[in-house]
């Protein structure tokens, strides 16, 4: 499921910007569709524009029918009526979806108490430790998230350097417990860190983190495009 919401706060419309002569969005939706990984491939919307841009390249849409706030509410309401085990949720605006690191995902659910699976990264430039923007995840032994923040997790009391992991935004849960957390309470730490995914842990769900090295390219401003841009042109040579 790739949620697909217009009105980005930051870049307005830049899901049906174009990046080399196709839009943002259906750059997300041939890459992922590329892995071959999954049964079957639906972008959530409830914009025309974005909805038409998909259906030109044979794409499935699921329109969305109610408001929402984010896109786990988004694709709970596209999933109902869908025969599925593993439900994907893939960001509409990182157009270079990566095989590996999403396989890596679904292979998390070959152990049945899994029911919540993300990717996280390890943390090279200590800038991202101190950004508020990159969100930290520390897991234990077993990969399974511990707490998640916008704060340096963990606090570093003396010269210990530890590990630092950036929390990258791709969810897999089983449809029946994104059926059903969607419908929770936003509960006290969610609300302080404006983390859905503590949501979760708050509600005793574990969230299995798989590591990943790939360098996800999101789209947040124009800078960002543009980047996206050279990025394309350097590997599409």
């Amino acid at each position: 499921m790739i949620p697909a919401r217009y009105g980005a706060t930051r870049f307005p419309g830049k899901l049906t910007s174009d990046l080399c002569g196709k839009p943002v969005i259906v750059r997300t939706y041939l890459s992922t569709v590329a892995t071959g990984l999954f049964d079957k491939v639906i972008v959530v919307t409830d914009h025309e524009q974005i909805a038409k841009q998909i259906e030109q390249e044979g794409g499935t849409v699921f329109f969305s029918q109610k408001a929402h706030e984010s896109g786990s509410d988004r694709i709970a309401e596209a999933v109902a009526d869908v025969e599925a085990d593993v439900v994907v949720n893939v960001q509409g605006d990182e157009p270079f979806q990566d095989k590996e690191s999403l396989s890596g995902l679904v292979k998390a659910f070959e152990d049945k108490s899994v029911k919540v699976a993300s990717l996280m990264r390890k943390i090279e430039d200590d800038v991202d430790v101190i950004n508020p923007n990159s969100v930290k995840v520390v897991v234990d032994k077993q990969n399974f998230a511990l707490y998640f923040s916008r704060s340096p997790i963990p606090f570093v009391r003396d010269k210990y350097q530890p590990n630092y992991y950036r929390h990258i935004g791709v969810y897999a849960y089983t449809k029946q417990l994104l059926l059903a957390y969607t419908n929770w309470e936003k509960t006290m730490l969610e609300k302080a860190e404006m983390l859905e995914q503590l949501r979760l842990l708050e509600n005793g769900i574990r969230i299995k983190m798989v590591e990943t090295t790939h360098e996800a390219v999101a789209i947040d401003t124009k800078l960002d495009l543009d980047r996206a841009i050279a990025f394309y042109q350097r590997y599409s040579q």
